[in-house]
């Protein structure tokens, strides 16, 4: 399956702006310093994380010539499945974001406590994704 699938779907086309591709990768890179914050509690921490991730997906989205459609239920799973396509990272990689992404629907609507492990995860794949993202940009221009 390639993107092209998705138009109408869960994804519409578009002109990629620099510009704005670049403030997106600017504000996960201040979200991830923000959750780098031990002073903050994990549930704060563990959403920001994530939120840079979003953002990392979303650039990588509309470098590619892709936006989600927000206005359809799963835009969130459609940013972290696209990496595959656009940044190339592995199917185990999305699959551990994806699991990040139900930790959060969890967390967001039943008041559950973010463990440790959990936040410390989420970091990880942040900075990961951050270093991927940056590189991969790079290569297209």
């Amino acid at each position: 399956m390639t993107l092209d699938n998705l138009i109408g779907k869960s994804l519409e086309r578009i002109e990629p702006d620099s510009t704005a591709i670049q403030r997106i990768l600017e504000a996960a890179q201040r979200n991830l310093k923000d959750a780098e914050l031990t002073g903050l509690s994990n549930e704060t921490r563990f959403d920001t994380a994530y939120k840079a991730i979003m953002q990392l997906a979303n650039a990588s989205l509309q470098a590619s010539g892709f936006r989600t459609l927000t206005s359809k239920p799963g835009h969130h799973q459609t940013l972290i499945q696209s990496l595959v396509k656009t940044v190339g990272i592995e199917t185990d990689r999305m699959i551990v974001l994806d699991a990040l992404r139900k930790q959060r629907n969890i967390t967001d609507y039943s008041g559950d406590l973010v463990e440790d492990a959990a936040v410390t995860e989420c970091l990880l794949q942040a900075r990961y994704l951050l270093q991927t993202v940056t590189v991969w940009l790079h290569s297209q221009n």
